[in-house]
């Protein structure tokens, strides 16, 4: 018999993302401080192993029903695939959210593994600015990273652009034409107030509305019906294809979010920005059984509270950034 994990509110949660490690091949200025983050040590991640136990319980007792796999950057984790072909057999929708910067070398073996889907973030294809951005010349190969993925059967490849005011808004009309060229859905997401210098303000969201103005004055599109995912989904008229915006800030989806969260370092987190964690790491290495770890889980969905307030006076970011969330 499942039981299905559900907050106060009435929300049900079968959404697991999973961040396998805080470290990442990029320093980008959004994601990191210029003096860098202090990288978690070996002994501190989560193995395979218990990453495994705790995905295999939530599936089996609780019914998640999708995992994605996030970072830091998730392909710099040693031997990824065999960690996926470990989650592959729960049965679930198996996804992973990855710069794209060495996926051209692990697409293959990761399909191979069982990896169903790929969310590929990319907020510039203008290599000078990409290269500011990332503090990497790495343009090439993040888009040799989306072909392979559509060549390994990945599908669908998605691809995540944070749309920053006095940024990179200009380029939302050429994402568009990218994703319609390319065939991939891109998804335009809202700036959140997560960057690691906690620079962000109100003045720096590029909103939905301004974002589907500026696609419609190209491509004429229609909204399609949403689900519980937390973009909106529009599809060209012209059978273009299909993007998605993500209006975290604008338009929030907390009512129907149903997403939970581990970290690297085994902390569970019933929202991107909660400030509290529930610790699953400690428990699992002094031998707590799966009702113990069960109790903390539900313990901690409970406490979700009814949504995260940005731009309201009472809003309070979380301590982390999202590089050491996991997206």
């Amino acid at each position: 018999m499942v039981e299905e994990l559900v907050d106060g509110f009435g929300r049900v949660h079968r959404d697991l993302r999973i961040s396998v490690t805080d470290r990442c091949n990029f320093r980008c200025v959004y994601c990191m401080p210029a003096e860098g983050l202090r990288w978690l040590p070996r002994s501190e991640i989560l193995s395979f192993e218990e990453i495994h136990r705790v995905a295999r319980l939530l599936v089996d007792r609780f019914g998640v029903e999708s995992i994605r796999l996030t970072g830091g950057e998730p392909t710099v984790r040693a031997h990824l695939a065999e960690l996926v072909s470990m989650l592959a057999t729960l049965d679930v929708d198996l996804a992973l959210t990855t710069n794209g910067a060495t996926l051209g070398l692990l697409a293959d073996d990761l399909a191979s593994a069982g990896l169903r889907r790929v969310n590929i973030s990319l907020d510039s294809l203008r290599p000078d600015r990409f290269r500011e951005m990332t503090l990497r010349d790495g343009l090439h190969r993040v888009l040799d990273g989306i072909v392979a993925a559509k060549e390994a059967g990945l599908s669908p490849v998605k691809v995540n652009v944070v749309v920053m005011r006095g940024v990179n808004e200009d380029e939302v009309l050429d994402f568009a034409a990218f994703g319609r060229s390319e065939g991939v859905e891109v998804r335009f997401i809202e700036f959140m107030p997560l960057d690691a210098e906690g620079g962000w303000t109100g003045e720096s969201v590029v909103s939905q509305d301004e974002i589907i103005e500026r696609i419609e004055s190209a491509y004429p599109i229609e909204p399609l019906a949403s689900g519980s995912a937390p973009a909106s989904r529009f599809r060209y008229l012209d059978g273009g294809g299909v993007i998605g915006v993500v209006a975290s800030v604008t338009r929030s989806f907390c009512g129907s979010c149903d997403r939970i969260r581990m970290t690297a370092d085994g902390k569970f987190r019933n929202c991107l920005f909660a400030h509290e964690e529930h610790d699953l790491r400690g428990p699992l290495r002094s031998g707590a059984d799966d009702e113990a770890l069960a109790e903390i889980i539900r313990s901690g969905v409970r406490e979700k509270g009814p949504g995260h307030s940005i731009g309201k006076v009472n809003f309070v970011r979380p301590a982390r950034s999202m590089s050491q969330i996991g997206g």
